[in-house]
Parts: C-alpha cells; sequence; structure tokens
C-alpha cells in the first residue's frame, strides 16, 4: 500500500491549532495550554521523548555528505528559503499556528476506523472530546492528534483524525513507547507519510526559549521517491528517479553558513540544525518544517526563521550511525 502525497492547501489551513497541550485528568478531560519543555520529556509526565541514543537525538555534525545531496537539493528547489509551519495566529486566525499535543491519564480509549488499516496499529486510542486536532476540529489539512498516555508512556498518533456520529476515524494511526527505539514493520506508514513518529521531531518554544534544541526537526518536501531508508519505514513517492529524495533523507545546515545580526533564538534554531538537522517526514510545501502550537512563538522570530535559504543544507548519508535495520538507536559516537 502506497499512502497518497499530501499537500496542505495553505499554511492557516495545514497547521491552525488550538493549544499547545491539553492535560486530561481521569475520566473527566480538561483543556489546559501547557507548552512542550526543553529537557527532552513530555510536559506533566516522566516519559522521554524517546532514549537518549534515538535517531532524532543524533548528531550528524560529523556525517558524510550524501553522493546525491546536489541532486535532491536541485529538485527541491534550492533556491527557496525554508518557512516554518508555525507561529502565532494572524489576522481572523485566532490560535497559533503548529502541531498541538494532548497528554492523558487514565482517559478511556475508543476503537478508531482506518483507511488505511491494514498499516495502522489495530488498538484502541485515547481519543475523546478533548482530543486537540491540528486546525482545530473544522479544519481541513492533514489534522494530525498526537497523544501521550502519562501513565504508560505510550504515544498514539493519528492522521485526517475526525470524530463522527458513528465514532473515531482516521486515515491512519500508529502507536510507540517512548521507551524504547523499536521501528514501525517495514513498509507500513504512521501518522506521517515516512512511518516516523511526529512527536520527537517537532520544534518547541520551550526548548528555543531555553538555548538547547537536542533533536533534529521534521520538515516536507513536495515531491519524494519511491522508496525510504533508515529509519523511515515508509514511502510516499511519485516516481523512481534517483535525483528525488527518499523518505527519511536527512539534512543538515552548512558550517559555513553563518548569517549576522540574529537573535539568540534563531541561533539556538541555527545550532539545531547544524547539529541535528532535519528530517525528510512527509509530502507537502516544501522546505516548510513544523513546530509546536505555543502562543509563545514570537512573531519577530519566524520572520527570521523564513530567510534561511535552502542552499544552505546539504544532504548527508545516515547510515553509519544504524546499530540495526530494526531499531532506531545510534551507534555510540553519534549520541548527543
Amino acid at each position: 500500500m502506497t499512502r497518497p502525497s499530501r499537500l496542505p492547501a495553505s499554511a492557516a489551513a495545514a497547521s491552525a491549532v488550538c493549544v499547545a497541550v491539553c492535560v486530561t485528568l481521569g475520566v473527566s478531560p480538561v483543556a489546559v495550554a501547557v507548552p512542550l519543555p526543553s529537557a527532552g520529556t513530555v510536559p506533566g509526565t516522566d516519559c522521554p521523548l524517546f532514549p537518549a541514543d534515538n535517531y532524532w537525538h543524533a548528531r550528524v555534525d560529523t556525517l558524510p555528505v550524501h553522493p546525491r545531496s546536489a541532486d535532491w537539493l536541485a529538485r527541491m528547489g534550492a533556491g527557496t528559503d525554508l518557512h516554518p509551519d508555525f507561529g502565532p495566529s494572524y489576522g481572523a486566525q485566532s490560535v497559533p499556528y503548529g502541531i498541538p499535543v494532548t497528554i492523558v491519564r487514565g482517559a478511556p480509549r475508543v476503537p478508531v476506523e482506518f483507511d488505511y488499516a491494514d498499516e495502522s496499529d489495530s488498538v484502541r486510542y485515547p481519543l475523546g472530546p478533548a482530543t486537540l486536532i491540528e486546525g482545530g476540529t473544522d479544519a481541513e489539512g492533514d489534522r494530525h492528534a498526537i497523544v501521550v498516555d502519562a501513565d504508560s508512556c505510550t504515544l498514539f498518533e493519528t492522521w485526517d483524525t475526525r470524530r463522527t456520529a458513528a465514532g473515531w476515524t482516521a486515515g491512519s494511526g500508529a502507536v510507540w513507547s517512548l521507551r524504547s527505539n523499536r521501528l514501525r514493520p517495514r513498509g507500513w506508514t504512521s501518522a506521517d507519510a515516512a512511518g516516523l513518529p511526529i512527536l520527537p521531531g517537532l520544534l518547541r518554544w520551550s526548548e528555543v526559549e531555553a538555548g538547547n534544541v537536542d533533536h533534529a526537526i521534521r520538515f516536507t518536501t513536495d515531491v519524494t521517491r519511491r522508496a525510504y531508508v533508515w529509519p523511515a519505514r515508509h514511502q510516499a513517492g511519485s516516481s523512481t528517479d534517483p535525483s528525488l529524495p527518499p523518505m527519511g533523507a536527512r539534512f543538515r545546515l552548512k558550517s559555513s553558513y553563518a548569517p549576522g545580526g540574529l537573535s539568540a533564538e534563531a541561533r539556538t534554531v541555527l545550532a539545531a540544525m547544524r547539529r541535528h538537522g532535519l528530517v525528510l517526514a512527509d509530502n507537502g510545501s516544501p522546505w516548510y518544517f513544523q513546530g509546536d502550537a505555543d502562543p509563545g512563538w514570537p512573531a519577530s522570530l519566524i520572520e527570521e526563521l523564513k530567510q534561511i535559504p535552502a542552499s544552505a543544507f546539504e544532504a548527508v548519508d545516515s547510515s553509519p550511525m544504524r546499530v540495526s535495520g530494526g531499531s532506531g538507536a545510534v551507534r555510540p559516537r553519534f549520541v548527543g
């Protein structure tokens, strides 16, 4: 099965959200606006954002440049600039842009009907009235729902999430233990076309404000190859042309790119892009990178991040990091 490409109709349709985090206590959910922290854990829990040796936390600044780097950049629009797919509300948009996260404790779990049931985890999901959906309950776009069960440290993610009179439906769904490096089965999608989790790849205002981003950042491009590279598990490409990037391809900001006059927060983001890079996780607008839905994102920072040129990036060969095909763990020298 190949999940079709998904391109947001607009930045507003793709990324408008409610608040950053919903904390649910007991069986009566109560929404509370809380930003994700900078310490590598999920707020209000003892749950890690995957182990410290996970691929998302790995350093890529010493990896070799991929032989196809120039080809991929050319096909992805090297002449464009990056676009932060998150930030404060604008105009008639009353909520911040970004992907929200719902935290639950003791919440009931419900069945979900999936369009791609053969590649979705067929378990009950802790979805309910307080579950936050990307763009809000009436939004267009990807409609991601990210839910963390704080008691079991389990991550639930769904795509095209909808609550109907007959119950919950979604395009696809995936479940991870946040304490494990285990990957999904080969060929399986997730709430992302690459078969990867979304949560660890979100840029968070709280960590940027604190001056430390310890993970790679999720991003999209419009046309991908019918292939995926570790640790991705799924492709949603339109061609076998090797000049197109595969799902899971990793890019880093070149060390030679050093613009002056940036804020401390912008420099923190650039440092993460050099050290941990970007991960191609889905089809969408070229060079859109994702963050959490936090009302604290400064409009001035968003404008600074829009000035980063795609030409300042290079693709890297991430295969030296791999320990085994079924694990997201990296070799010790890349940890950190």
